[in-house]
């Protein structure tokens, strides 16, 4: 699973990373979460491995999306939560 991870930056904006690095800088929360959705899908897409977009929350991580692909099928299933987008 390729995380692309949604962090907290100054006061309320937001940074994606993806494997440790930062792609975007201080961005308000639902361009981050649309942006972080659209390279997680691409990445899924060009690829066919399985990415998520998470953000920190309370109790762990919170998945606002998921694209994987189904058991024996080559079709994705993607799942977007719909938070603040």
């Amino acid at each position: 699973m390729m995380p692309v991870s949604l962090v907290p930056a100054t006061s309320s904006l937001w940074n994606i990373r993806r494997s440790g690095v930062t792609l975007f800088r201080e961005m308000t929360l639902g361009a981050a979460i649309k942006l972080a959705r659209e390279l997680a899908r691409d990445e899924h897409l060009s690829s066919g491995r399985d990415t998520c977009v998470e953000m920190p929350g309370v109790d762990g991580s919170i998945r606002l999306a998921l694209y994987a692909r189904t058991l024996g099928d080559a079709t994705a299933v993607v799942s977007d939560d719909s938070v603040a987008a």
